[in-house]
């Protein structure tokens, strides 16, 4: 039986990996904030991933982060993750072949003060892992809407959403989920369902308090415009720094 994740509510330029023997969770102010970023599929492969790892490479230059991206599965392990401040999961989908020792090592690098970051697809990953998702938040059900719609910012104080107001216009793939995380997560954004035609609650990003650490999902960035938005791509950069408790 897998170990269940603790959850409590909570209100490339690619460079090479440091040296293990630093400490992840505890960064010091001094030290770039090191991520480590998946975009393995076995399901559907977003068009958008090229632009999604050229965006995060942009963004690591701009803000120095040290960002490793990576499709190989491999790559994710106790070892590996001792050197990593952030795991990211950016457009990623279907049952990725993690071994026992992988998932254990990711777990526990969340609940030990790790920072965790799921985009878009994320939520469309790992089904067989449960414990996947409730480091996601919620699993993906279905996209019935992909057309401009009105995104409604419910805390635009948050260090993620700053400066965005309290609405922005986007042309998206607005997905819907199995289980709706308000209540068990904080919402940061949500969708204006009568924008799309629609009625209901429809979260869109959220975060989390998984132990000691942090986990963010955004269900954005289904197309390369979305990437090459300034306020996703502000997002995205509060995010890996708030997910690294900077």
């Amino acid at each position: 039986m897998r170990r269940p994740l603790r959850l409590l509510p909570a209100a490339f330029a690619i460079v090479a990996a440091c040296n293990p023997s630093t400490p992840s969770t505890e960064p010091s102010p001094a030290q770039p904030i090191r991520v480590l970023m998946l975009t393995a599929t076995t399901g559907y492969r977003h068009e958008s991933i090229p632009a999604a790892r050229s965006t995060i490479a942009e963004i690591a230059a701009r803000q120095g982060f040290v960002v490793r991206a990576t499709e190989t599965l491999g790559d994710i392990s106790a070892s590996s993750l001792s050197s990593t401040n952030v795991l990211m999961f950016v457009l990623t989908t279907g049952e990725l072949a993690f071994d026992r020792a992988q998932e254990d090592a990711i777990v526990n690098f969340v609940e030990s003060g790790g920072g965790f970051i799921g985009i878009h697809s994320a939520a469309d990953t790992l089904y067989e892992w449960p414990d996947y998702g409730r480091l996601v938040g919620a699993y993906f059900k279905d996209h019935p809407w992909t057309r401009p719609g009105t995104i409604t910012v419910e805390d635009p104080a948050h260090v993620v959403t700053v400066g965005l107001g309290p609405s922005f216009s986007l042309v998206e793939e607005f997905y819907t989920f199995r289980t709706n995380p308000r209540g068990a997560s904080h919402i940061l954004l949500s969708l204006d369902a009568p924008s799309v035609g629609a009625q209901g609650d429809f979260p869109l990003s959220w975060t989390q308090t998984i132990g000691r650490g942090r986990s963010y999902y955004n269900a954005l960035g289904h197309f390369d415009t979305t990437w090459s938005d300034p306020r996703f791509q502000n997002q995205i950069a509060a995010a890996i720094r708030w997910a690294a408790a900077r």
